[in-house]
Parts: structure tokens; C-alpha cells; sequence
């Protein structure tokens, strides 16, 4: 255990580079935060890579085993983490300027389908409803009433994404008459579904590895990841985002995924730049420290979340940050993370007092 007084942040930060070279200079002068060349980067990567990749297995007599195994190695073993993540910040913070707005689409409905991301729904699960509601009961996504050790309720959690998401994130936006976000979701969601089943008639067994099975992968992967950003729930104040989410400092993962383990502060500040959020961190520890928040060093969510599915307390606690001075054991450690582990589902929304009327 590392006690928050102590810490030194690794995870990345913006450095302003001397020069660019001509290539870099254009695409700036289309983007809305210089400090996001790294999409274009990871953009280009996936455009030599795996497109192409996935074209070559559409081709009749070309797709093998083998084949299917080096691309879903590279896929989700090496680019899936990092797209995921550029989806997510490029929905909060749109990568091109409002003159260019429509190269905004690119990434959701262009790259997406190959990483199993259905175009919009993405952007409206996240920012149309998770956001807005927090992990609470309203939240279709929300773990609150789930035992978050436990794997028999994850896979209850995630059946009941997969099975009635769709349904459930259109029922919830009509209620909000957030009608705009609901129209591109089920435009998106199923202009999808329509073109993966038409191409399996062109060549059944691509469609359904290149663009059927992933949805269900990185759907099962985006559950398990919020489940860890989610698991550990103070039941005396759910509400709060220091104590219904962690933050997942000095891992590598932050490398590779844009600072995405500094969830409290992405909660709290869901609009800041991904270079910005190591520092927010640091310059607000007491605050953490008031709230008793549950923080991990060298850990990240799919960590978690796998540790919490074996019920390995021992290594979350050796992992943790302590913040809490009254903390000085591991067995308090445990503790307190198995308490903020349990489900809750007696929690009343609160009922606002009307207000009286005065003659």
C-alpha cells in the first residue's frame, strides 16, 4: 500500500513538441486540440492495418484459421483498448472543428464497426444516459444493485446488456425526449445489423468474425470495465463520484488508453482534456482524502474487475492508495473494500419537497 502523500505520477502529460512535420501541420489545422494528434495517429495505424486486413479476409478462399487468429490477436490484443478510448474522448471532446464537422463521423461509423462499436450507440449510452445519471438506479448501466465480487451477478449484469440494451437505451432517451441522441442511435444500431447480415450472404464466415463476434467481445469488455470503475460503492452516499467510482494511477495502461483510468476525475470533469487529468488529480489529493476514496496504483479496470471475480482482495489491497489515515493495515484495507463491494439494493431515490405556494 502507497500512502497519496507519497505519490509521483508516471502516467502521461502534455509536452509541447519543437516542430511538426508538414503531415502533422495539416491535420492541426483541422483539429479542435492539437494535443489530440495522437487519434490521427491511431486513426492512420488502424487505416493500413486493419482495414485492409479485414478486406482481405472478405475475399472469397482467403480466410483461414490462422488468419482469424493474428487478427483478433492484433485487434483486441494490441488496437481495441486504445479505439475504445479514442471513441470515448473524441464523444465528449469532438476531435475536428465545427467547419469540419462531418470528418466528426469518421471514427464512429467508418473505424467502429471493426471494433465491434456499432455507430452511435456508443455516444448515446455514454453521454446520453450514463453520464447524466451517474451509476445510479437510472443508469442502465449502473452495478449498484449487483454483489460486485461476484461472477455469476456480472454475468447476470452482462446478459441483461446484451440482451435488452438496445430496448431499454431507446425506451430510457424517449423518456428524457432526448429524441436527437435516440434517432442516431437506432439509425446507427441497425444500419449495422443490416449490412453485417446482407454481407452474410456475400461471405457468412467474415461477417460473422470480422463484425458479428466482435460486438459481442467488446461489449462483454466494456461491461467488465465499468463494472471495475464501478465497483467499489460507498452505500451511505452512492451519489457521490469519489466514492461510486476509483481512479487507476501510475499503469500502463494509461499509456495506451489516454489517461482513461482517472475516472473520478472524469466523472467530475467530463469534459477536461486526457493530458489535463493526471494534474487534477494531484492538485485536489485531500479532497480524496475527506472523501475516502478508493484509489489503485498500477492496477487498471479489467484488473479489477478480474480480482474482484476471483476474490483476490488481498492483491486490490496491496495495490491500494491509501487516502485514509486511519488506514494502516491491510486487513482494513480488505475491509473496507468488501464493504464497498456489497450490493445495494434498498437505495430510495430521494423525493423532492414541493415547493409551497405562496398567496
Amino acid at each position: 500500500m502507497t500512502d497519496i502523500k507519497t505519490i509521483t505520477i508516471t502516467d502521461p502529460v502534455y509536452k509541447e513538441k519543437s516542430s511538426y512535420n508538414f503531415i502533422e501541420r495539416f491535420f492541426i489545422s483541422l483539429l479542435n486540440d492539437k494535443r489530440d494528434m495522437a487519434f490521427i495517429k491511431l486513426c492512420g495505424l488502424i487505416l493500413i492495418t486493419t482495414i485492409p486486413f479485414a478486406v482481405y479476409l472478405f475475399i472469397p478462399e482467403n480466410l483461414n484459421w490462422w488468419l482469424v487468429l493474428i487478427y483478433y490477436a492484433f485487434n483486441f490484443g494490441v488496437l481495441t483498448g486504445s479505439f475504445i478510448l479514442m471513441l470515448h474522448l473524441t464523444s465528449h471532446r469532438p476531435l475536428f472543428k465545427k467547419d469540419y464537422n462531418y470528418l466528426n463521423n469518421f471514427i464512429p461509423w467508418v473505424i467502429g464497426p471493426f471494433f465491434g462499436e456499432t455507430p452511435e450507440s456508443y455516444f448515446a449510452h455514454h453521454l446520453g444516459m450514463h453520464h447524466a445519471e451517474d451509476n445510479m438506479p437510472s443508469d442502465l448501466s449502473s452495478t449498484m444493485k449487483y454483489q460486485r465480487d461476484s461472477f455469476s451477478d456480472f454475468i447476470k449484469y452482462y446478459l441483461s446488456f446484451i440482451s435488452v440494451g438496445i430496448y431499454d437505451l431507446a425506451a430510457y432517451l424517449k423518456i428524457k425526449n432526448r429524441m436527437k441522441i435516440r434517432k442516431s442511435f437506432l439509425i446507427g444500431e441497425f444500419s449495422f445489423w443490416i449490412i453485417a447480415i446482407a454481407l452474410l450472404f456475400f461471405n457468412p464466415k467474415a461477417s460473422l468474425f470480422i463484425f458479428i463476434i466482435p460486438v459481442f467481445i467488446v461489449r462483454f469488455l466494456m461491461m467488465a470495465g465499468n463494472w471495475g470503475q464501478h465497483a467499489f460503492i460507498d452505500r451511505n452516499n452512492p451519489k457521490n463520484n469519489y466514492t461510486n467510482s476509483i481512479n487507476c494511477i501510475n499503469v500502463r495502461y494509461n499509456h495506451t488508453c489516454f489517461n482513461d483510468g482517472y475516472h473520478i476525475v472524469h466523472h467530475l470533469k467530463p469534459a477536461m482534456h486526457w493530458l489535463e487529468l493526471p494534474e487534477e488529480f494531484m492538485k485536489n489529493t485531500e479532497k480524496y482524502t475527506n472523501e475516502n476514496s478508493i484509489i489503485f496504483e498500477g492496477l487498471d479496470f479489467f484488473m479489477v474487475w478480474f480480482y474482484l471475480m476471483n476474490k483476490r482482495y488481498d492483491i486490490l489491497a496491496k495495490k491500494m492508495v491509501i487516502v485514509n489515515p486511519n488506514i494502516t493495515t491491510t486487513e482494513q484495507a480488505i475491509s473496507l473494500l468488501k464493504e464497498r463491494t456489497r450490493k445495494i439494493d434498498d437505495y430510495v431515490v430521494p423525493v423532492k419537497p414541493l415547493k409551497m405556494q405562496t398567496a
